[in-house]
């Protein structure tokens, strides 16, 4: 991959009343603001604004990867309890291949905000050469489980999950992504890292 190749990104935010026009999606606006401040490299996005139901996400999914060529996939809403939030079973529908390691780290990172961070279900999979990860629904959440967990002072106690996610990106055969180290640095193995 060529060093200024563009990192493409789907944002998928999964509401029945923000897709019906019912209250303003918030979701896809946070994702922009925090990849816009977070990502050094080059980056574009696909969005998409569609309703809670699985054949839909499905169908969303692949067009954003076997269609849309995405590098990378982050989807919020759909991951609680509720029988509406059917999120993680399309997302496994369509995967090739589960990491299980995202969706624990995000629950571990929303436990240091919120007890019922136990009755999320963020999944995270690879389909083809794209990454796909399910964030929470509010923007809040959002931020707290890419960037990671700050003291009064600002300094990083708990990493988000966005510093893996470049490296991982890197290992099926996306662009190299560069990231903002004041918002998260991203992690990779000493002979991974290209100079600047």
């Amino acid at each position: 991959m060529s060093q200024n190749e563009e990192l493409v990104i789907g944002l998928v935010s999964i509401s029945d009343r923000a897709s019906s026009g019912v209250y303003e999606d918030k979701g896809i606006p946070a994702l922009q603001e925090w990849l816009a401040c977070a990502l050094s490299s080059p980056w574009r996005v696909e969005t998409r604004l569609i309703a809670d139901d699985q054949p839909t996400i499905e169908q969303t999914l692949i067009e954003l990867v076997d269609i849309a060529k995405c590098d990378l996939v982050l989807t919020t809403g759909g991951t609680g309890p509720a029988l509406r939030d059917v999120t993680p079973e399309a997302t496994l529908a369509v995967a090739d291949k589960e990491m299980p390691g995202f969706g624990e780290e995000m629950r571990r990172i929303s436990l240091n905000f919120v007890p019922t961070a136990i009755l999320s279900r963020q999944v995270a999979v690879i389909r083809k050469q794209t990454l796909i990860i399910n964030l929470p629904g509010q923007p809040k959440s959002i931020k707290e489980t890419l960037e990671g967990v700050r003291d009064a002072e600002g300094k990083v106690t708990h990493v988000g999950i966005f510093a893996a996610v470049p490296y991982c990106i890197d290992l099926i055969g996306g662009p190299y992504a560069e990231t903002n180290e004041a918002v998260i640095k991203a992690f990779r193995p000493k002979t991974a890292i290209r100079p600047k």
